[in-house]
């Protein structure tokens, strides 16, 4: 079973990037799937959410109104859109499984 996370780099304040994560070893759309980060020097955080069961998602408070996750079927991935960026979401961003968790991405809000 792994998880990887892809799509960071370097954007500026107010840009906007999409992250995939793709799994293999299991069917991505048999699970509730999460996003988390871990920015230098702090704890990890959740970011978000989505359900097996009807696609319903959750957002911590910090991304609430700036990012959407979504299912891609087709290409078996999870999305997690992030727009109108802060410097402040600068972190390394997992995508998580229950307790398991994939590689990150780097994620840097910079001008």
């Amino acid at each position: 079973v792994q998880l990887q996370a892809s799509g960071g780099g370097l954007v500026q304040p107010g840009g906007s990037l999409r992250l995939s994560c793709a799994g293999s070893g299991f069917s991505l759309e048999d699970y509730n799937i999460g996003w988390l980060r871990q920015a230098p020097g702090k704890e990890r955080e959740g970011v978000g959410c989505i359900s097996s069961s009807d696609g319903t998602v959750a957002f911590a408070d910090s991304g609430k109104g700036r990012f959407t996750i979504a299912r891609d079927n087709a290409k078996r991935t999870v999305v997690l859109e992030m727009n109108n960026l802060k410097p402040e979401d600068t972190a390394v961003y997992y995508c998580a499984k229950g307790n398991s968790r994939g590689q990150g991405t780097l994620v840097t809000v910079s001008s």
